[in-house]
Protein backbone atom coordinates (compact mmCIF):
# COMPACT_ATOMS: atom_id res chain seq x y z
CA UNK A 1 0.00 0.00 0.00
CA UNK A 2 2.76 2.42 -0.98
CA UNK A 3 0.30 5.18 -1.94
CA UNK A 4 -1.90 4.87 1.15
CA UNK A 5 -3.27 8.30 2.05
CA UNK A 6 -1.88 9.89 -1.12
CA UNK A 7 -4.08 11.73 -3.60
CA UNK A 8 -3.16 11.38 -7.27
CA UNK A 9 -4.55 13.44 -10.16
CA UNK A 10 -4.31 11.67 -13.52
CA UNK A 11 -5.07 13.33 -16.84
CA UNK A 12 -6.04 11.14 -19.76
CA UNK A 13 -7.04 8.41 -17.32
CA UNK A 14 -10.05 6.95 -19.11
CA UNK A 15 -8.16 4.47 -21.28
CA UNK A 16 -4.75 2.97 -21.96
CA UNK A 17 -1.79 3.93 -19.80
CA UNK A 18 -3.72 6.39 -17.65
CA UNK A 19 -6.39 3.85 -16.77
CA UNK A 20 -3.72 1.26 -15.96
CA UNK A 21 -1.96 3.72 -13.64
CA UNK A 22 -5.27 4.53 -11.94
CA UNK A 23 -5.98 0.86 -11.24
CA UNK A 24 -2.49 0.16 -9.97
CA UNK A 25 -2.38 3.20 -7.71
CA UNK A 26 -5.83 2.50 -6.32
CA UNK A 27 -4.74 -1.05 -5.52
CA UNK A 28 -1.80 0.49 -3.65
CA UNK A 29 -4.07 2.69 -1.54
CA UNK A 30 -4.21 5.99 -3.45
CA UNK A 31 -7.16 8.35 -3.63
CA UNK A 32 -7.49 8.45 -7.42
CA UNK A 33 -8.81 11.48 -9.30
CA UNK A 34 -9.30 11.28 -13.06
CA UNK A 35 -9.68 14.41 -15.17
CA UNK A 36 -10.78 14.52 -18.78
CA UNK A 37 -13.29 15.98 -21.19
CA UNK A 38 -15.31 12.77 -21.65
CA UNK A 39 -16.97 11.62 -18.45
CA UNK A 40 -18.07 8.15 -19.57
CA UNK A 41 -14.66 6.42 -19.89
CA UNK A 42 -13.46 8.06 -16.67
CA UNK A 43 -16.52 6.85 -14.79
CA UNK A 44 -16.02 3.35 -16.16
CA UNK A 45 -12.55 3.24 -14.59
CA UNK A 46 -13.59 4.87 -11.31
CA UNK A 47 -16.59 2.55 -11.10
CA UNK A 48 -14.14 -0.35 -10.79
CA UNK A 49 -11.68 1.20 -8.34
CA UNK A 50 -13.41 4.06 -6.50
CA UNK A 51 -12.26 7.67 -6.47
CA UNK A 52 -13.38 10.89 -8.13
CA UNK A 53 -14.10 11.99 -11.69
CA UNK A 54 -13.66 15.69 -12.50
CA UNK A 55 -14.82 16.50 -15.99
CA UNK A 56 -13.00 19.27 -17.82
CA UNK A 57 -10.25 20.25 -20.23
CA UNK A 58 -6.86 19.79 -18.55
CA UNK A 59 -5.46 22.59 -20.73
CA UNK A 60 -8.00 25.08 -19.36
CA UNK A 61 -6.78 26.81 -16.19
CA UNK A 62 -10.29 27.62 -14.97
CA UNK A 63 -11.36 24.01 -15.41
CA UNK A 64 -8.29 22.75 -13.56
CA UNK A 65 -8.82 25.17 -10.68
CA UNK A 66 -12.45 24.07 -10.45
CA UNK A 67 -11.32 20.44 -10.47
CA UNK A 68 -8.83 21.09 -7.69
CA UNK A 69 -11.62 22.63 -5.62
CA UNK A 70 -13.52 19.36 -5.91
CA UNK A 71 -10.40 17.36 -5.06
CA UNK A 72 -9.69 19.47 -1.99
CA UNK A 73 -13.27 19.08 -0.81
CA UNK A 74 -13.15 15.28 -1.04
CA UNK A 75 -9.54 14.26 -0.42
CA UNK A 76 -7.44 17.32 0.41
CA UNK A 77 -4.28 18.42 -1.35
CA UNK A 78 -2.82 16.65 -4.39
CA UNK A 79 0.32 14.58 -3.70
CA UNK A 80 1.03 13.27 -7.20
CA UNK A 81 0.26 14.57 -10.69
CA UNK A 82 0.41 12.15 -13.60
CA UNK A 83 0.39 14.38 -16.71
CA UNK A 84 -0.66 11.69 -19.14
CA UNK A 85 -3.02 13.43 -21.58
CA UNK A 86 -1.76 13.49 -25.16
CA UNK A 87 -2.21 12.62 -28.80
CA UNK A 88 -2.85 14.38 -32.11
CA UNK A 89 -0.40 16.22 -34.36
CA UNK A 90 0.00 13.63 -37.10
CA UNK A 91 1.19 14.78 -40.52
CA UNK A 92 4.23 16.42 -42.13
CA UNK A 93 4.90 20.12 -41.69
CA UNK A 94 4.10 21.13 -45.27
CA UNK A 95 0.49 19.97 -45.04
CA UNK A 96 -0.21 20.52 -41.34
CA UNK A 97 -2.98 23.02 -40.67
CA UNK A 98 -2.86 25.67 -37.97
CA UNK A 99 -5.74 23.86 -36.30
CA UNK A 100 -3.88 20.53 -36.14
CA UNK A 101 -0.74 22.23 -34.80
CA UNK A 102 -2.75 24.07 -32.16
CA UNK A 103 -4.55 20.88 -31.14
CA UNK A 104 -1.22 19.05 -30.77
CA UNK A 105 0.08 21.88 -28.60
CA UNK A 106 -3.02 21.99 -26.43
CA UNK A 107 -3.44 18.25 -26.00
CA UNK A 108 0.17 17.36 -25.25
CA UNK A 109 1.98 20.40 -23.87
CA UNK A 110 -0.68 22.75 -22.52
CA UNK A 111 -2.34 20.01 -20.48
CA UNK A 112 0.97 19.22 -18.74
CA UNK A 113 1.89 22.88 -18.23
CA UNK A 114 -1.47 24.05 -16.90
CA UNK A 115 -1.99 21.09 -14.56
CA UNK A 116 1.56 21.34 -13.20
CA UNK A 117 1.26 25.08 -12.60
CA UNK A 118 -2.08 24.77 -10.84
CA UNK A 119 -1.02 21.74 -8.75
CA UNK A 120 2.38 23.10 -7.69
CA UNK A 121 1.16 24.86 -4.52
CA UNK A 122 -0.26 21.53 -3.31
CA UNK A 123 2.80 19.59 -4.44
CA UNK A 124 5.20 21.97 -2.71
CA UNK A 125 3.20 21.81 0.52
CA UNK A 126 3.02 18.01 0.37
CA UNK A 127 6.55 17.38 -1.00
CA UNK A 128 4.85 15.59 -3.85
CA UNK A 129 5.90 14.71 -7.35
CA UNK A 130 5.01 14.94 -11.02
CA UNK A 131 5.31 12.28 -13.70
CA UNK A 132 5.14 13.62 -17.25
CA UNK A 133 4.17 10.92 -19.75
CA UNK A 134 5.84 11.80 -23.04
CA UNK A 135 6.97 9.31 -25.69
CA UNK A 136 10.11 8.13 -27.45
CA UNK A 137 8.80 10.60 -30.05
CA UNK A 138 10.08 13.15 -27.54
CA UNK A 139 13.60 11.82 -28.08
CA UNK A 140 13.58 10.98 -31.79
CA UNK A 141 11.48 11.95 -34.80
CA UNK A 142 8.96 9.53 -36.22
CA UNK A 143 7.79 10.07 -39.80
CA UNK A 144 5.01 12.51 -40.67
CA UNK A 145 4.16 13.46 -37.09
CA UNK A 146 5.54 16.99 -36.83
CA UNK A 147 3.08 18.22 -34.23
CA UNK A 148 3.27 15.16 -31.99
CA UNK A 149 7.08 14.89 -32.18
CA UNK A 150 7.56 18.57 -31.42
CA UNK A 151 5.20 18.64 -28.47
CA UNK A 152 6.59 15.46 -26.93
CA UNK A 153 10.09 16.95 -27.20
CA UNK A 154 8.67 20.01 -25.44
CA UNK A 155 7.19 17.81 -22.70
CA UNK A 156 10.64 16.34 -22.05
CA UNK A 157 12.05 19.85 -21.74
CA UNK A 158 9.21 20.92 -19.49
CA UNK A 159 9.88 17.98 -17.18
CA UNK A 160 13.54 19.03 -16.93
CA UNK A 161 12.53 22.61 -16.12
CA UNK A 162 10.17 21.49 -13.36
CA UNK A 163 12.84 19.23 -11.88
CA UNK A 164 15.36 22.08 -11.90
CA UNK A 165 13.08 24.76 -10.49
CA UNK A 166 11.18 22.85 -7.79
CA UNK A 167 13.55 20.11 -6.63
CA UNK A 168 14.83 22.34 -3.82
CA UNK A 169 11.24 22.71 -2.65
CA UNK A 170 10.85 18.96 -2.40
CA UNK A 171 8.95 18.36 -5.63
CA UNK A 172 10.37 15.65 -7.87
CA UNK A 173 9.57 15.57 -11.61
CA UNK A 174 10.39 12.68 -13.93
CA UNK A 175 9.46 11.91 -17.52
CA UNK A 176 8.42 8.56 -18.96
CA UNK A 177 8.92 7.90 -22.68
CA UNK A 178 7.00 4.81 -23.84
CA UNK A 179 7.46 3.23 -27.24
CA UNK A 180 4.62 1.33 -28.88
CA UNK A 181 1.97 0.39 -26.33
CA UNK A 182 -1.06 -1.73 -27.19
CA UNK A 183 -3.81 0.80 -26.46
CA UNK A 184 -6.97 1.86 -28.25
CA UNK A 185 -5.12 4.87 -29.68
CA UNK A 186 -2.29 2.69 -31.00
CA UNK A 187 -4.81 0.21 -32.39
CA UNK A 188 -6.18 3.01 -34.57
CA UNK A 189 -2.69 3.65 -35.94
CA UNK A 190 -2.22 -0.08 -36.53
CA UNK A 191 -5.45 -0.13 -38.53
CA UNK A 192 -3.89 2.46 -40.87
CA UNK A 193 -1.02 0.03 -41.49
CA UNK A 194 -3.43 -2.86 -41.98
CA UNK A 195 -5.14 -0.95 -44.78
CA UNK A 196 -1.93 0.45 -46.26
CA UNK A 197 -0.08 -2.87 -46.48
CA UNK A 198 -3.00 -5.27 -46.77
CA UNK A 199 -2.17 -6.96 -43.48
CA UNK A 200 -4.35 -9.64 -41.98
CA UNK A 201 -4.84 -8.08 -38.54
CA UNK A 202 -3.87 -5.39 -36.06
CA UNK A 203 -1.63 -7.96 -34.37
CA UNK A 204 0.30 -8.34 -37.63
CA UNK A 205 0.69 -4.57 -37.76
CA UNK A 206 2.14 -4.53 -34.25
CA UNK A 207 4.61 -7.21 -35.32
CA UNK A 208 5.59 -5.02 -38.28
CA UNK A 209 6.27 -1.90 -36.19
CA UNK A 210 8.23 -3.83 -33.57
CA UNK A 211 10.22 -6.11 -35.88
CA UNK A 212 13.44 -4.20 -35.14
CA UNK A 213 12.71 -3.69 -31.43
CA UNK A 214 14.96 -6.00 -29.38
CA UNK A 215 12.05 -7.41 -27.35
CA UNK A 216 10.01 -7.71 -30.54
CA UNK A 217 6.63 -6.62 -29.20
CA UNK A 218 4.72 -3.58 -27.92
CA UNK A 219 4.35 -2.91 -24.21
CA UNK A 220 1.09 -3.43 -22.40
CA UNK A 221 -0.45 -0.48 -20.53
CA UNK A 222 0.20 -2.32 -17.25
CA UNK A 223 3.91 -2.63 -18.04
CA UNK A 224 4.19 1.13 -18.52
CA UNK A 225 2.04 1.77 -15.44
CA UNK A 226 4.40 -0.33 -13.33
CA UNK A 227 7.27 2.02 -14.20
CA UNK A 228 5.20 5.15 -13.64
CA UNK A 229 4.03 3.94 -10.25
CA UNK A 230 7.58 3.10 -9.17
CA UNK A 231 8.83 6.56 -10.18
CA UNK A 232 5.92 8.23 -8.35
CA UNK A 233 6.52 6.22 -5.17
CA UNK A 234 8.82 6.83 -2.25
CA UNK A 235 11.02 4.02 -3.53
CA UNK A 236 12.27 6.47 -6.17
CA UNK A 237 12.90 9.30 -3.73
CA UNK A 238 16.24 10.26 -5.32
CA UNK A 239 14.94 10.33 -8.88
CA UNK A 240 14.41 13.86 -10.16
CA UNK A 241 14.75 15.03 -13.76
CA UNK A 242 15.10 11.46 -15.01
CA UNK A 243 13.95 10.44 -18.48
CA UNK A 244 13.02 6.77 -18.66
CA UNK A 245 12.23 4.85 -21.82
CA UNK A 246 9.77 1.95 -21.66
CA UNK A 247 10.18 0.73 -25.21
CA UNK A 248 11.52 -2.81 -25.32
CA UNK A 249 14.91 -1.47 -26.34
CA UNK A 250 13.71 0.43 -29.42
CA UNK A 251 15.88 3.47 -28.70
CA UNK A 252 19.12 1.48 -28.38
CA UNK A 253 18.93 0.19 -31.96
CA UNK A 254 21.53 1.67 -34.30
CA UNK A 255 19.53 2.21 -37.48
CA UNK A 256 22.50 2.35 -39.90
CA UNK A 257 23.42 -1.21 -38.91
CA UNK A 258 20.02 -2.77 -39.64
CA UNK A 259 21.20 -3.69 -43.14
CA UNK A 260 23.61 -6.18 -41.53
CA UNK A 261 20.85 -8.03 -39.66
CA UNK A 262 20.08 -11.48 -41.10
Amino acid sequence: MRFSGKTVLITGGGTGIGAAVARRMAADGANVVLMGRRREPLEAVIGDIGGLVVQGDAADAKAVRKALGEVHGKFGAVDILIANAGGHGVGPTISMSDETWALATRTNLDTAFVCARECLPDLIARKGNIVVVASIAGLFAGPAAAGYVTMKHACVGFGKSLARDYGRQGVRTNTICPGWVSTDMADEQMQVLVEKHGLASIEEAYRLVTKDVPLGRPATPDEVANVICFVASGEAAMMNGSILTVDGGATVVDLPTLAFVD
